[in-house]
């Protein structure tokens, strides 16, 4: 009941500001009207019969990780126009909405349906929004942004990346080393992509550990 008696609190609200502003009596059908609508409304899609509860403020946000946004500059440019649509993205995962961030990404596929890096990121985005699961929205869009660019490190770098969250840690590494041997040799990102890589792979972390102690010059 408590929804009922805070939607009649409002109901009385408006009655008495139509009386002090001196509204027309014989225009007081409209708000009648709209009054009622919006309490059909709610008893429609609302739950009023719900006790009240404090509001849930966002349990779990994910940081950005900023190797992660280097090696995306690297893979598909900054200051360009994926650029903007990364960045709004990243604005919406900031304050934990990875619908938005989803949204987003799906709006930029629209304008540009031939970016390979929007896909990449439409991909990541839905993944992250369906609780780190590859729904079957995600693997279309890693699969565009693949056949757009079947030569290019950024589809299976990404893929990899919701692979791994998602658990599939054995599919992740296939994945990336698809990526890597697709990197150029020189490229500048390539270090922030293995950064990524051993973040959500403890393995591969444990066996790169491994390797330096066996081999410290390696380090160097």
């Amino acid at each position: 009941m408590t929804g009922w008696l805070v939607f009649g609190g409002f109901a009385l609200g408006a009655l008495a500001l139509l009386l002090l502003i001196r509204f027309p009596r014989r225009f007081w059908t409209v708000p009648a009207m709209a009054v009622m609508l919006a309490g059909a409304g709610y008893a429609w899609q609302g739950q009023p019969g719900l006790p009240d509860r404090p509001a849930q403020g966002v349990t779990s946000v994910r940081p950005l990780d900023p190797d992660l946004i280097a090696a995306r500059e690297g893979l598909f440019g900054r200051f360009n126009f994926d650029y903007s649509y990364f960045m709004a993205a990243d604005a919406m995962t900031r304050v934990g909405s990875p619908q938005r961030a989803a949204t987003v990404m799906l709006g930029a596929v629209r304008k540009a349906p031939n970016d390979l890096g929007l896909w990449a990121g439409l991909g990541l985005a839905l993944a992250e929004h369906d609780g780190d699961q590859i729904s079957p929205a995600a693997r279309y869009a890693f699969d565009r942004a693949e056949q757009l660019a079947p030569n290019h490190p950024g589809p299976p770098f990404y893929r990899g990346i919701a692979l791994a969250r998602s658990g599939d840690l054995a599919a992740a590494r296939q994945a990336w080393g698809r990526a890597l041997r697709l990197v150029p040799p020189t490229a500048s990102y390539r270090n922030e992509m293995v950064g990524v890589m051993l973040k959500l792979d403890p393995g591969l972390a444990a066996a790169a550990r491994s390797a330096l102690s066996a081999n410290p010059s390696a380090a160097r």
